[in-house]
């Protein structure tokens, strides 16, 4: 049995936060991907392991292979992005004889990652949903429905290499509009996979999260943010200024809702306020470290070396958030800034005022520096060689 000590499974600005979190309590970390190799450039990563994906048929045999390989037996496992945490959930028998395993088996999960799920599950616990339209898989102009523009097109889950679900969400304005995103969206994924809600008004500063560590169906700690801007700032692919606030009713409907499933492990989950009635609308759950995942250690809530101390077995105390403590991705935040700034929506001040309150950023830390250094030239270099290539080769 090898030596405990942690596992993380893909993810990136999140993945790199919770090692941290699990380094400052000397544990040992190992990272897997196939993707980003940000994480693997801390400190506190002492592996890093390149695998197949979630996508190759061996994906499991490679990580219950790897625990031997690698002397990682007995290591707790947390997937990091949303294929790895449905692989793991959906293996959990499995994987569970190797590894410690913080979180639902996918019977329950499901209700949670599956918007379909998850909107029917808040529809009967009474929870405010954005309007959800029911559209054909296979559809002509004759068949779309009377909808109320403008909407928004999603992947019924997260995670996957396609278009749409790299983008997160694709907006139409109009019926013809709709009718070609939908084809084309229904063309990469299925139309059985396609969600189409109505657009909530507002862009960051109506986006809020509840944050939290869950264990056997109870929250072990939590608190609310407000991820006040995003790249995109119109539909936020990810956050990039994001702070505390008190959201009493973000913590209310997020109990109902995982306490439905019994979940255990760490968890957000995304709403927006909707200045038309007033109400906190359940846009999305995510059941793994997100992209502000530092925040929690800066704003005393260290859900990470929570985890830590729940996988062990070990009763965690929380501390109350510090509100106003925020979290900032810096390179990404300044170009939303001076969008929003060249719109009107925000002061140059107010952006200088912010970085007052910045504890915590994406990549860079005093202590473990290697990963800010990093971060631009390498998010550079995925851009071009992920995206703008690939459209060049795709027009050839």
């Amino acid at each position: 049995m090898g030596s405990s000590g942690a596992v993380l499974l893909g993810g990136a600005h999140g993945s790199l936060a919770l090692a941290r979190s699990l380094g400052a309590q000397k544990v040992p970390v190992a990272y897997i991907t196939n993707d980003s190799p940000l994480p693997g450039w801390s400190r506190c990563v002492g592996t890093t392991i390149r695998w197949p994906g979630t996508r190759d048929d061996n994906a499991l045999a490679f990580l219950l292979e790897a625990a031997q390989t690698h002397q990682l037996q007995g290591w707790l496992l947390v997937p990091a992005s949303d294929p790895e945490v449905r692989l793991v959930s959906e293996n959990l028998a499995a994987l569970s004889s190797i590894y410690r395993i913080v979180l639902p088996g996918w019977d329950a999960l499901q209700w949670a990652c599956d918007k379909p799920l998850l909107y029917k599950r808040a529809a009967d616990l009474g929870l405010a949903i954005p309007k959800t339209y029911d559209i054909a898989p296979s559809l002509d102009q004759a068949d779309i429905p009377e909808l109320t523009f403008p909407v928004v097109l999603k992947p019924h889950m997260g995670g996957g290499n396609s278009r749409i679900a790299k983008a997160k969400v694709v907006r139409a304005d109009d019926a013809a509009s709709f009718l070609s995103a939908y084809r084309d969206a229904a063309g990469q994924i299925g139309g059985e996979n396609v969600v189409v809600q109505e657009l909530i008004p507002g862009g960051g500063e109506s986006q809020f999260s509840y944050a939290a560590l869950w264990s056997e169906g109870k929250p072990v700690a939590e608190f609310t943010v407000r991820r006040t801007r995003q790249f995109p700032v119109d539909f936020g692919y990810t956050s990039t200024f994001v702070e505390v606030v008190d959201e009493p009713r973000a913590v209310i409907a997020a109990r109902a809702l995982l306490a439905s499933i019994g979940h255990s492990g760490l968890v957000e989950v995304e709403f927006k306020h909707d200045s038309r009635d007033g109400t906190l609308k359940l846009l999305d759950v995510n059941p793994r470290p997100w992209s502000w995942f530092g925040l929690c250690a800066s704003a005393g809530v260290d859900l990470g070396g929570m985890l830590w101390e729940t996988a062990n077995g070990r009763a965690s105390s929380a501390s109350a958030p510090r509100l106003g403590t925020a979290w900032m991705y810096l390179a990404r935040d300044a170009i939303s800034s001076m969008r929003l700034m060249l719109r009107g929506g925000l002061g140059l001040m107010a952006y200088l005022r912010s970085f007052a309150s910045v504890r915590s950023w994406a990549a860079f830390a005093w202590n473990d520096p290697l990963p800010g250094l990093i971060d631009l030239p390498l998010t550079a270099w995925r851009v071009l060689t992920k995206r703008l290539l690939k459209k060049i080769i795709s027009r050839r």
